[in-house]
């Protein structure tokens, strides 16, 4: 029986387990993420800035707004919760902790809770806020204990478990030192069952000082990458947006492997991927009275007696010579392996012999695992150190799961970069680049052309100057995804309709024409000849032939012919056309035009 429960199992049963999956190299990790927002709810948050900037509250909500719509749209089955500390009214499970309102509690996100959050924005939210939870005393201890109580209550596996504190106070309990105490002692706690508290502090008057109180509640960087807590606090939308982002996105590495140096010396790394595609979600049936999601199973049968065949019972052939060679799965598997998932250093090489068009498809990144192997990190940096100073790339064969076939790569090194406010924008670590093979590169034979003059070649190149701009992928987005998701979104907001799209991928042709100036009409001028036109269509051409009475195609058949297709019964598979000029060339006449009517006389005549 477990023969065939670990083979026959439900298509979309890897859904109903616990998202997060990810294996290469022997390496898994399971269960979902988890997301807690603890805001505080202090009059000081609800102050609205100078210029009619929106307030601390307004900012945080508009935050947690964004990081719910993403959620539903890129992992719809990690767990959110909302909550607000610094309130008068209480809400929470068994009305336990005071001053501690819960909002939401840890689940799945979906459109009524974006709705919700969604009635905290602006002054109708502020005063909304005011009216439902109010601003009292603050115990920061409490929310973090009835934060661990919303973890506990969950019964599903939990990946990762991170609390983010919002709040425009460096001292939330006023000096209270028995306060700052208990809080501290949660935080703790929290800190050794697992939880990542991150801290997100706004602006306010004065300044905001870490060191006076939060230093000792958030959880230190989880790897040497990690700034860990920001010193700045965040006074604009998009920078908090940034920070909240940078921590919330998921980091889990698509698989990880060892890199061999030498023999005996290998460095546990793991390969993330920066940047995928974005596509449409795929379409899911539903069943036409319950409207539920249909389950699909896969059985193989016996194609005589119908019988379910057992993983053992099935084999793959391969015809050769003209005969059929059977094979078990095993067999094809060591056939197919090469060697054990893995990267092994080969040599370097000067970045000067990477070219552009080696690069075959999607290069992914690679950085050290100190958890597999210590003293990777060391090691790792040391290398990368060594390669960005010598300006070269190392030269590996890399196969990045079992039974995958190996591929040569150039490990490019990469420096930290970071940008204002201490956000990292670049992480230190090696780009992998997929090396083509000999086969993979074709010998082509371009069309010959006439070649453009130096006047040309110049003019362009003043073109060029003029339209180039730096680029940034992030800048421009899919205006086709971003319309598909407005649009769901609406209908499960019951909007009145969805919001605009800007489709950044058109050009500005105003603004091209600003700066182009004359120069479109010289190149035109050097180019083309005088009062050439590119947009008008040339006239067709009247092609010269025969008359209309002379193209038609002649339809005469030789007597022998007709007479043989009679004997054959086969005359009605001539048409219409054709059956009429046989009738005028024997001087059959017809009083009608069917094709029944015309055989029936050519066979009269034929026969006669």
């Amino acid at each position: 029986m477990a023969e065939w429960n670990a083979y026959y199992r439900d298509e979309d049963e890897d859904e109903e387990q616990e998202e997060g999956e990810q294996s290469g190299g022997g390496y898994k990790i399971t269960g979902r993420d988890s997301l807690v927002f603890l805001v505080d709810a202090s009059k000081e948050m609800f102050i609205t800035g100078e210029e009619g900037q929106p307030s601390n509250f307004d900012m945080t909500m508009q935050v947690v707004r964004s990081v719910y719509t993403s959620k539903i749209i890129s992992s719809h089955r990690d767990l959110v919760a909302l909550v607000f500390f610094g309130t008068e009214q209480s809400k929470n499970p068994r009305n336990s902790f005071k001053h501690v309102y819960v909002y939401h509690d840890l689940d799945e996100p979906g459109a009524k809770r974006v709705q919700d959050v969604e009635a905290l924005r602006g002054e109708k939210g502020a005063q909304f806020a005011a009216e439902t939870m109010g601003s009292g005393e603050t115990s920061l201890g409490d929310a973090l204990w009835c934060c661990a109580n919303l973890y506990n209550d969950i019964k599903l596996r939990l990946s990762h478990k991170r609390l983010m504190i919002f709040t425009c106070r460096d001292e939330p309990h006023g000096g209270d030192s028995t306060k700052d105490r208990q809080a501290r002692t949660k935080a703790s706690d929290l800190k050794e069952t697992g939880v990542v508290i991150d801290l997100m502090h706004l602006m306010k008057p004065g300044g905001f000082d870490v060191s006076l109180f939060f230093c000792d509640i958030v959880s230190p960087p989880e790897d040497e990458s990690e700034l860990g807590l920001q010193l700045e606090p965040s006074d604009k939308l998009e920078d908090l947006k940034k920070r909240v982002r940078a921590k919330e996105q998921k980091k889990r590495a698509m698989a990880r492997l060892n890199l061999c140096l030498g023999e005996g010396i290998n460095i546990a790394v793991g390969i993330y991927a920066t940047a995928v595609s974005a596509r449409k979600p795929g379409a899911i049936r539903l069943y036409r009275e319950t409207n539920e999601p249909v389950r699909s199973k896969t059985r193989t049968f016996h194609t005589q007696t119908g019988s379910l065949l057992l993983p053992s019972e099935i084999k793959k052939a391969q015809v050769y010579g003209k005969r059929k060679i059977v094979m078990e799965r095993d067999e094809v598997d060591a056939i197919k392996k090469f060697d054990d998932p893995g990267l092994f250093l080969i040599g370097f090489k000067p970045m000067e012999r990477l070219k552009l068009h080696h690069h075959i498809r999607p290069a992914v990144f690679l950085y050290p695992e100190e958890d597999e192997v210590k003293g990777s990190a060391c090691l790792f940096s040391a290398l990368l150190e060594k390669c960005s100073e010598k300006n070269v790339f190392a030269l590996c064969r890399c196969i990045s799961r079992r039974n995958y076939p190996p591929r040569f790569a150039a490990l490019v090194p990469q420096k930290e970069e970071v940008g204002e406010g201490k956000v990292q924008i670049t992480p230190p670590g090696f780009n992998v680049i997929y090396l083509p093979y000999a086969d993979d590169i074709r010998t082509l034979d371009p069309p010959q052309h006439p070649s453009a003059t130096q006047t040309q070649v110049d003019k362009m190149k003043e073109i060029v100057s003029k339209l180039r701009f730096k680029y940034r992928s992030d800048a421009f987005e899919n205006p086709v995804i971003q319309q598909h998701y407005r649009n769901l979104e609406a209908l499960a907001l019951d909007m009145m309709a969805p919001e605009d799209t800007e489709d950044l991928i058109m050009p500005k042709v105003e603004q091209i024409d600003h700066r182009l100036g004359p120069l479109v009409q010289e190149f035109k001028d050097l180019v083309y000849p005088a009062n050439y036109n590119p947009e008008n269509k040339p006239a067709a051409k009247r092609k010269t032939g025969q008359s209309g009475a002379e193209k038609k195609s002649k339809v005469e058949m030789p007597e022998d012919e007709l007479r043989a297709r009679v004997q054959n019964g086969t005359l009605g598979k001539l048409t219409v056309p054709v059956l009429k000029e046989a009738c005028k060339q024997f001087g059959v006449r017809t009083t009608g035009t069917k094709k029944q009517e015309l055989i029936d006389a050519l066979i009269a005549r034929l026969s006669s």
